[in-house]
């Protein structure tokens, strides 16, 4: 008996703590949660909608005559297809390039054996307020014969200074100067050291900035406008915009796949088609997302 009644003053003295802000505190991040979730909703409705309903403005969260026609159309041509292939292999090769010389970056500025890491240090966060400007990065790529390749899609991004200062300071925060000691006592290199003893203590704040690559080449198209004219090498997100933008894409689009569908769910079915295949990315990345956020946005 005594035991329930702790039980149950534990309870209620639980439910007493609860107040007003953590309602006001919840209620916002539902609002917020809803900012992201209804229109994905909306565009998910629309892309398998009738085109009828879709042009009346009578889809909001809900399909209304299921219709397939645009997603088969977006299978069936082939430059949409290619664009999914390719933009899904540049972005691998681009994370896993960023992530290397990140990584490689990170551990000797998280080092204090390393003598002028303050100098480097300031040399690399320089880049993160000051750049050269459109024109001079486009004079650049053309002496280096970068343009209408895919390496101008990739090499330029590739670093990030922000990604590295928090994986140096991940690197900083998490592991102790005792392990680098004992493993110098054993004789281990900083390659060994690096391969051995950090990487396997670094897993969350890998796959958070590896997600952080991954989603940031997967959205971007702004380089591919300026540098890619060959529509083999432009990536999907630079066909989504310019379906987005101009309506006569899609139609073509609709014409090509000899499937009767109108822009607008067109738009809708390729937007889906582009958001999916990195939205399965999340679930295998999860575990480490916040821990790795959390830890390693501590600057130091």
């Amino acid at each position: 008996m005594t035991q329930d009644i702790k039980k149950r003053e534990s309870l209620f003295s639980g439910v007493n703590r609860v107040r007003f802000s953590d309602f006001a505190i919840a209620f916002v991040i539902l609002l917020l949660s809803l900012t992201c979730i209804i229109p994905f909703i909306h565009i998910a409705a629309k892309s398998i909608s009738s085109n009828t309903a879709v042009l009346s403005k009578k889809v909001y969260l809900l399909p209304k005559g299921l219709n397939f026609e645009a997603y088969k159309s977006v299978f069936r041509d082939g430059q949409l297809t290619h664009s999914m292939v390719y933009t899904i292999w540049m972005t691998l090769l681009f994370t896993v390039i960023g992530m290397i010389v990140t990584t490689l970056a990170a551990y000797p500025l998280a080092r204090k054996e390393l003598k002028g890491r303050a100098f480097f240090a300031f040399i690399l966060m320089f880049t993160m307020y000051f750049s050269a400007g459109l024109i001079p990065e486009y004079l650049l790529y053309k002496d280096l014969r970068l343009l209408n390749t895919m390496w101008v899609l990739v090499l330029p991004l590739s670093f990030s200074p922000y990604n590295m200062l928090i994986m140096r300071s991940f690197i900083r925060s998490t592991i102790p100067d005792s392990l680098y000691e004992a493993a110098e006592l054993d004789g281990a290199s900083h390659f060994q050291i690096l391969f051995m003893i950090v990487l396997p203590l670094s897993k969350p704040i890998i796959a958070t900035l590896s997600l952080f690559y991954a989603v940031g080449r997967w959205n971007a198209y702004a380089d591919a406008k300026y540098y890619i004219t060959t529509k083999a090498l432009q990536p999907l997100q630079y066909l989504l915009s310019n379906m987005v933008l101009n309506s006569n894409d899609a139609a073509s689009l609709s014409e090509a796949a000899a499937v009767e569908s109108t822009p607008e769910v067109l738009q809708a079915a390729v937007v889906m088609f582009a958001t999916i295949p990195i939205m399965l990315v999340y679930p295998f990345v999860q575990k480490y997302f916040v821990k790795g956020t959390m830890i390693g946005a501590v600057k130091g």
